[in-house]
Order: structure tokens, then sequence, then C-alpha cells
């Protein structure tokens, strides 16, 4: 089932109320000196939180955009049996294939697209990527559950091409993304040190 995130009308007194809680309690511990932060109230603190708010504006719009699906996997099954099940078109790497992390039997995964700005002439790198993945408080879902995705709605990558990535055991990073092309659905589970371009969505679950 497809879960997406939808706004509400604007933000409540009791969030305001819970931001404020949560602002109290950590400059509450951060043992600033007093004289200083006077100084910072007095010169700079309309732009402080003019910045503040602009940072969770930006958290909050990119959470907007966001979408989930459950899944539940067979974790006893074989990379091989995995993909298979699929049914799609299989462009692989028979040793990425073999090490694919399985992750957890029931997952939601959260499906995005990085913010613009951080794309560099249309591609985003692994590592920027994964400050994505950080950013919204996500580490990238399983191959596994990512597979069982495309298992159980086929067509979902026809208008969503998906893909989740992983460092293997050198360190060197593998990626596993499903999309229609010339036709025909496919999967590809590759070690590629190429950038993803900005039509893809990626899969990640909570941390």
């Amino acid at each position: 089932m497809t879960q997406v995130m939808t706004p509400s009308e604007g933000i409540t007194t009791g969030q305001i109320g819970k931001f404020q809680e949560l602002l109290g309690a950590a400059l509450r511990k951060s043992g600033l000196p007093s004289a200083s932060v006077q100084q910072v109230l007095e010169t700079q603190g309309g732009e402080l939180v003019t910045n503040l708010v602009a940072t969770l504006r930006t958290v909050v719009e990119a959470i907007s955009k966001m979408f989930s699906r459950r899944v539940t996997v067979d974790l006893a099954l074989s990379p091989q049996a995995v993909l298979d099940a699929t049914g799609h078109t299989q462009y692989v790497d028979a040793n990425v294939v073999a090490a694919m992390p399985r992750g957890q039997a029931e997952d939601e995964l959260f499906f995005f697209k990085p913010r613009p700005e951080v794309y560099r002439n249309g591609l985003i790198s692994d590592e920027a990527l994964e400050q994505e993945f950080d950013f919204l408080n996500l580490k990238p879902a399983s191959p596994y559950s990512l597979a069982k995705t495309n298992q159980d709605d086929p067509a979902f990558a026809d208008t969503h091409p998906n893909g989740t990535h992983w460092k293997d055991a050198d360190g060197r990073w593998c990626f596993a993304a499903f999309r229609r092309w010339n036709g025909k659905r496919n999967v590809y589970v590759r070690r590629d040190g190429n950038d993803w371009n900005d039509y893809w969505w990626f899969a990640g679950v909570r941390k």
C-alpha cells in the first residue's frame, strides 16, 4: 500500500510549542556563555531565527514529496531468486548479486528524489546521494526490500525508476535499480562508479 506524505493546512500551535521545547532543551545543554549569547541576540537574533525556519522549511518540503510502501521479504531466498521473482530482465554482475545485503523481513520504504540543488549538470554521485539519505534521516533500503517492492507492483518502475545503493566489503559502491527501458522492465545490479541521473527515485528506510 502506498502512503503519500501530504502536508497539513499549516504548522500548529502544538508543533510550535514542541519545537520551542526541543530548542530550549538543546540550548540549556549547550553551556554557551551568557554574555556572548546576549550579544548574538542583540545583533543577529532575527537572522538566526530566519535561517532556522529556512532550514526547517527545506526539510519539510523534502519530506512532503516522499511516499512510502510496506513490504514483507522472504530473507531465506537466495539473492538470485529475489531478482528472478521480479520478472524483470536482468543486467547484473553475478558477484554483486551474490553479496546483496538482505535487510529486514518487514520494512517501510520511503521513496524520494534528492533536492534539485544537490545535482550537478543533472547528475548526483553516490557520495552526495548518501548525504541526502542522511538529510532525511534515512538509510538506503536493502536490495531485497527494493526488489520485493517491484515484485509486488511490476509497473511501479514504469513511472518511478527506483534504486538503492550500498558499499561492498572493499568499500566500493554497488547498486540495484529498476526501470522501464526500450519497452522492457529491467533490473540492474552492479558495481559502478557512474553518477545517477535526475529521473531516479531512491528508496530509504528509517535509521
